[in-house]
């Protein structure tokens, strides 16, 4: 365990952070997973959803100390070479065809020989934002012409983009926004991200015609995202917002303190307790003051990556860092006004809190690559106080 402990380097707050959430979601993914056990055919044993969170973030750290071990210069040239490949695995995800109550729900495929599901996209929003960081490191500080651009940056984008988009519009438009705000960032010129922006706008426009002429493409799933918005600008109460009406009691019977650990009682009617709503339960059985805890972790977590970034010494680490790290807050803040109904419900997870494999792996391989950017600046700081000591300076001489 020392030798492990002693291996470990980067950010170590944010180590700790990551620790602190992944240690605080058993309880409410324990709590919460009593209905599953009972309505999802889990005998009625919740231990068993337990352990297999256990197995989800121990594999999830697995991969987070793995890939901090990997020099970041690397991943410049991996995500050239994982940008096809991802693009192969959401179309062969989106061919499935898979359909829930007659939505289109091609959201995840099986790996082979293991029996688990995987959800393509939240690979994609990796791997597409690491992708974007390499390019605009790549022409920073130099003079571009907007057409110079579109076959290198934006045909990825938009490609990852249409593919993810006539499953999941939440997922689509957080990474278009995420790679917008990376794309400001990194200084490319606005009046070029005004354009591409437009282009998006009628794209999706395009799209949501398309499917209403055409129904059978895309079975229901545009219906179901116009009725969500229009349902929360309108202020309405229908069969689709039980879930947003269920939390909101959740967080209301909650108050300061919370019920206690275990004793909330929304888990047993409200569906997705465990992962899109399980803010909702951490409330209810903790309270405001709860909230609040993952409310300052979080911030936390965010004031850690920018420190990270504006340490990092190329732009593309500092990019890099922003760029991964990023979405996760954004991710986070949007599960909760979800919970809270500031938006609409979108299916998005709380990071390192929500049961599921695929969330929490994509998650920690974020987390360990801004831990691989801040392991190299520890490792620069070690040279220089090497090289500025005498000793050392005096036996390489020798």
């Amino acid at each position: 365990m020392q030798t492990l402990f002693k291996n470990i380097k980067g950010d170590r707050l944010i180590w700790a952070i990551a620790a602190l959430l992944a240690i605080f979601s058993f309880l409410p993914v324990y709590s919460a997973a009593s209905n599953l056990a009972y309505v999802g055919g889990g005998a009625g044993n919740t231990f068993t959803y337990f352990v297999k969170h256990f197995m989800h973030l121990f594999l999830g750290f697995a991969i987070m100390y793995g890939v901090h071990k990997i020099p970041y210069r690397y991943f410049r040239g991996l995500s050239m070479v994982m940008i096809p490949i991802v693009i192969v695995l959401l179309v062969v995800t989106m061919l499935q065809g898979t359909t829930i109550d007659g939505a289109n729900a091609s959201r995840w495929i099986q790996i082979p020989f293991i029996g688990m599901s995987f959800q393509t996209s939240t690979l994609a929003a990796v791997v597409l934002m690491v992708y974007v960081a390499r390019y605009l490191s790549k022409i920073q500080n130099k003079k571009i012409a907007f057409v110079e651009t579109l076959l290198p940056l934006w045909a990825p984008v938009f490609i990852v983009l249409i593919l993810i988009l006539p499953a999941n519009f939440s997922t689509t438009a957080i990474i278009f926004l995420m790679v917008m705000m990376l794309a400001f960032i990194g200084g490319y010129p606005v009046k070029y991200l005004a354009v591409i922006i437009g282009t998006g706008l009628v794209a999706l426009t395009l799209f949501v015609l398309v499917a209403k002429a055409f129904p059978d493409t895309m079975p229901n799933r545009v219906d179901t995202w116009m009725s969500r918005v229009e349902n929360f600008a309108n202020g309405e109460n229908t069969e689709a917002d039980y879930q947003s009406e269920n939390a909101k009691i959740a967080i209301a019977s909650g108050g300061v303190k919370g019920k206690g650990p275990g004793k909330s009682t929304q888990k047993n009617v409200l569906p997705q307790s465990s992962s899109d709503f399980i803010f909702a339960i951490i409330i209810e059985e903790y309270g405001l003051i709860g909230g609040l805890f993952l409310l300052v972790l979080y911030s936390w977590l965010l004031f850690r990556i920018v420190i990270v970034s504006q340490k990092s010494d190329t732009i593309f680490g500092k990019l890099l860092v922003l760029g991964v790290g990023l979405p996760i807050i954004f991710q986070a803040l949007t599960n909760m006004a979800v919970a809270v109904e500031l938006f609409p419900v979108t299916g998005q997870t709380l990071p390192l809190i929500s049961s599921g494999g695929t969330s929490i792996w994509m998650t920690c391989l974020a987390i360990g690559i801004i831990l691989s950017v801040s392991a190299k600046r520890e490792q620069m700081k070690e040279q220089e106080v090497n090289n500025d000591n005498p000793l050392e300076i005096l036996s390489e001489t020798i």
